[in-house]
């Protein structure tokens, strides 16, 4: 098969095109043909040398696709699964290629009124958002959300997520371009951050219950700032440095809690919660139409290296799918 392989550690060219062995399911595995992937940050730190794949992954990058069932492995005759279903999937590594080998408890169908290729954008956004909102962050009806970078594949998809459990919705995003699609997915607030300070309106709204930050220590601060009493910040990304001073006194005062997660190394039981939960409780809302998957663009997946720089400028509204 051909697939995406990191050449060296570096920038978008150092993507390459390449015939690689094809993959083999193991045990509880399934073979998906990939129809499209979707590109993430975490490709673009892998691509950097800076976010290697955890043990037992695929070296090629890609956490999410959409497909056909190709053959089911040992273990799986009785999982429900056939050859020729069409599926998507969350996956720790290797969307970037023809063919990937899944376990078969990170499938998921696709929703009714998706298409396949579309659906490729859905797995990691739905399970993210899904994990950290509900798991996590226990966002309640009447609640605000506070979400940084409201025009990205999560932000957009958390936008819908949680105006759909009748949650109040604040964001921020670095042109008016992205606010103005963010208002129009259900934001209600929207904070232009390149010029207002973000916690000094968010304060002046209310504050926020619940935010869900890909910024990290830059942020800090001012997220605690922003959260009212007994709120929760979760940190999924770090695009702001990982270092920071972390005023618990604050903390004190207001019963805050600060929680930090990732996805992607997570065990294979783990995900397979995860993975129920989003079928279970968040494919009925894209069903109904509630919750939709936002796409940018798609771009093929021989030129991974083109919408990895698209992803990079941030000149991008939702998801960039790359497609067979």
């Amino acid at each position: 098969m051909y697939a995406i392989r990191i050449t060296e550690p570096g920038g978008p060219d150092v993507l390459s095109w390449s015939e690689v062995p094809d993959p083999v399911a193991g045990p509880g595995e399934v073979l998906v043909d990939v129809t499209a992937s979707a590109v993430n940050r975490a490709d673009v730190a892998q691509r950097q040398g800076a976010y290697p794949p955890p043990p037992g992954a695929s070296e090629y990058p890609g956490l999410e696709c959409s497909g056909t069932v190709a053959a089911l492995g040992p273990g799986t005759e009785d999982s429900g699964w056939s050859v020729g279903d069409p599926v998507c999937a969350l996956l720790s590594g290797g969307g970037y290629a023809e063919r990937v080998a899944v376990p078969v408890d990170q499938l998921l169908p696709v929703p009714k009124g998706v298409g396949l290729t579309e659906a490729a954008a859905l797995p990691e956004a739905a399970s993210t958002v899904w994990s950290n909102l509900v798991m996590v962050g226990a966002l309640q009806r009447g609640e605000t959300l506070l979400v940084h970078g409201g025009g990205s594949g999560i932000g957009t998809f958390a936008i819908q997520f949680a105006r759909a459990l009748g949650a109040r919705v604040a964001v921020t995003a670095g042109s008016e371009e992205k606010l103005r699609a963010c208002r129009e997915l259900g934001a209600e607030i929207t904070v232009d951050h390149r010029s207002e300070d973000f916690a000094e309106r968010v304060r002046a709204e209310g504050g926020a219950d619940v935010i869900l930050d890909i910024m990290g220590g830059s942020y800090l601060d001012a997220n605690l700032r922003s959260l009212r009493t007994d709120g929760r910040l979760i940190v999924i990304g770090l695009m702001g440095g990982r270092g920071a001073e972390l005023d618990l006194g604050r903390m004190l005062a207001k019963r805050l809690s600060v929680h930090a997660t990732t996805l992607r190394s997570r065990p294979v039981e783990a995900k397979a919660t995860i993975v129920a939960g989003v079928r279970d409780e968040v494919w009925p809302l894209v069903e109904k139409g509630a919750v939709r998957p936002v796409v940018d663009r798609a771009v093929p997946m021989r030129n991974a290296a083109e919408a990895h720089r698209v992803l990079e400028s941030s000149a991008h509204t939702g998801k960039i799918l790359l497609t067979l």
